[in-house]
């Protein structure tokens, strides 16, 4: 399995617009943050984990040309911002883009979206075939995937385990039932979005904990503000199996499926 952070950063990026604070003005290329994807690839298959505003630059960046599916954490607009742009690879595969959400992420698309659904549709629409999901493990493939599900406030999130990657953003409370589906994952990610706490994110301090009450081999930290601070200084006061993510970052996992 590989995995390619696409983009590592919160809802508004990193630099902000019009913000002239030390993280937004570095020129460390590990500081300028798309909003948060991953590809994942497999002999199998080929999907993202959401699709944000910045999914067609992520997409040429990568020179990704296949892409099977998109998982979807929640409905908000900087992860499935992007969903537009799934057109390209419905041109280039003569398939509609497989799209698996839960209920209310599938709402939210449905309403967003709305012009891809029509019955006589706009030609040129993007086409998505959305396949709900529930809190139970499901199979794309022959790909097994687990949801896990915690609470972005009163949102309600899911997160995805693969194998031995687990991947979780934009939470704030999860049950020990739902931390427990992580056990002995090789690999984990997990947001974290700033040093102070957020009333819908987890902060930097409660990341950790959780990150070391799971125990995996390595964690990296991802959906980062850039109230974070500097990546090369906040890496420095991590412990040694956790990194804040970057964008472009690629880690290769012997994982069994």
């Amino acid at each position: 399995m590989k995995i390619t952070f696409l983009g590592t950063g919160t809802s508004q990026g990193v630099p902000v617009i019009g913000c002239t604070c030390k993280v937004c003005k570095s020129n460390d290329l590990k500081d300028k943050r798309l909003r948060s994807s991953v590809l994942i690839e497999t002999n199998q298959v080929k999907f993202t984990i959401d699709a944000g505003p910045d999914f067609r630059q992520q997409m040429l960046t990568n020179k990704v040309s296949k892409l099977d599916a998109i998982l979807v954490t929640h409905g908000h607009k900087d992860h499935v911002g992007g969903l537009d742009d799934v057109r390209a690879f419905n041109f280039l595969s003569k398939h509609p883009m497989e799209v698996f959400v839960g209920k209310f992420a599938k709402q939210d698309i449905k309403r967003e979206f709305h012009y891809a659904f029509e019955e006589d549709k706009y030609p040129g629409a993007p086409s998505i075939h959305l396949n709900h999901i529930e809190n139970k493990a499901f199979k794309f493939k022959d790909l097994e995937i687990t949801p896990i599900a915690a609470q972005h406030f009163k949102i309600p999130v899911y997160g995805y385990r693969i194998g031995d990657f687990a991947y979780l953003t934009d939470l704030k409370t999860i049950s020990e039932e739902e931390i427990n589906k992580m056990s002995g994952c090789k690999i984990l990610t997990i947001s974290g979005l700033r040093k102070e706490p957020h009333y819908s994110h987890l902060n930097l301090a409660e990341a950790v904990e959780l990150i070391q009450k799971i125990n995996p081999e390595k964690a990296y930290i991802t959906h980062i503000s850039h109230l974070m601070g500097l990546h090369e200084q906040v890496n420095k006061e991590l412990p040694t199996n956790i990194e804040l993510a970057y964008d472009g970052l690629c880690v290769e996992l012997n994982s069994s499926f």
